[in-house]
């Protein structure tokens, strides 16, 4: 490992290690950036409220953006499991002295880090609008707005469990 003179960050000398050096620095980048972007759009442009399965369905299926956003999301999930797997694997380099605890370890987190790589890109990837479900949820929130108005307007008759609370005080 080669220290620098002027910063004294450690950065190893070649091979596999060199590479997530760079991997890290490069990905955490990137994931800054992602990461405001997401914060940005989901949660400053768009009211949290209206994020649901519809929003995402319409954002993921629209065919002039769609790809962009899956790309975004693509991008944004595997770089934080490589990223955090990676630098879980360098803390554990240097905690863990017994090269078989190693070897099992390091084989744990790179099994478990692909099948999470495996479920985020099939989630993203594979993604395909339920018409069904959205028809269903829009006829149930159609008829949850209808009895709210009712309740609202004093309509108990046509609902006499919904009766409100003021009604019964009199």
């Amino acid at each position: 490992m080669a220290v620098t003179a002027r910063s004294r960050r450690v950065k190893p000398a070649g091979g596999f290690e060199l590479a997530a050096w760079y991997f890290m620095r490069i990905s955490g980048l990137f994931l800054v950036f992602l990461a405001l972007g997401h914060l940005c759009i989901m949660h400053l442009i768009h009211n949290v409220e209206s994020i649901n399965y519809n929003f995402v369905s319409d954002r993921w299926t629209n065919p002039q953006t769609g790809y962009i956003w899956r790309l975004w999301d693509l991008t944004m999930v595997n770089l934080a499991i490589l990223h955090g797997f990676n630098g879980l694997r360098q803390i554990l380099e240097e905690w863990i002295n017994r090269a078989k605890s190693r070897v099992v370890l390091r084989t744990g987190i790179w099994i478990f880090a692909g099948a999470l790589l495996l479920l985020g890109n099939y989630a993203i990837l594979m993604f395909v609008k339920d018409a069904d479900y959205l028809k269903n949820r829009r006829d149930a929130s159609s008829d949850a707005v209808t009895v709210r108005a009712d309740v609202d307007r004093g309509a108990s008759s046509r609902h006499p469990a919904a009766v409100p609370a003021f009604d019964v005080l009199k």
